[in-house]
């Protein structure tokens, strides 16, 4: 793993929760971005080098929504930059964490992405990113 990549934040309103955190950091949200396959919509702020997804449910059955529910806002997960993630989910496998979807699927920001089970990972649901070349 190569760094952190961002860290992913669940929000009950998108357009709120933008407003706060484009005063928070003194500049707008760069990219806004539906990911229809997890139900999500979400917008990506810049704070010096480090980035920061907001995530709100576009229906009441995505893994977003159930969080909310089950947790209200806050933290959702933590993803991490890697360089073969197909390679990166097999170590990983092989030293006993619980992949959650094991073949990679595109997520927002031009990354394909795997999640790793909270209940592997000290209840922290880890996201591997890779860049779409």
């Amino acid at each position: 793993m190569n760094k952190i990549e961002h860290i992913g934040i669940a929000v009950n309103d998108l357009d709120v929760s933008n407003d706060l955190f484009e005063k928070l950091f003194g500049a707008p949200p760069y990219k806004s971005e539906a990911v229809a396959s997890e139900g999500v919509m979400t917008s990506f702020f810049m704070n010096g080098p480090n980035k920061i997804e907001l995530l709100a449910a576009t229906n009441p059955d995505s893994p977003i929504a159930k969080f909310l529910e089950k947790k209200g806002e806050g933290i959702h997960h933590i993803a991490f930059d890697v360089d073969d993630i197909v390679a990166e989910i097999e170590r990983l496998k092989g030293e006993g964490f619980v992949i959650l979807n094991e073949v990679p699927k595109r997520g927002a920001d031009n990354k394909i992405v795997a999640f790793l089970h909270p209940k592997s990972t000290n209840g922290v649901l880890i996201e591997l990113c890779q860049e779409i070349k």
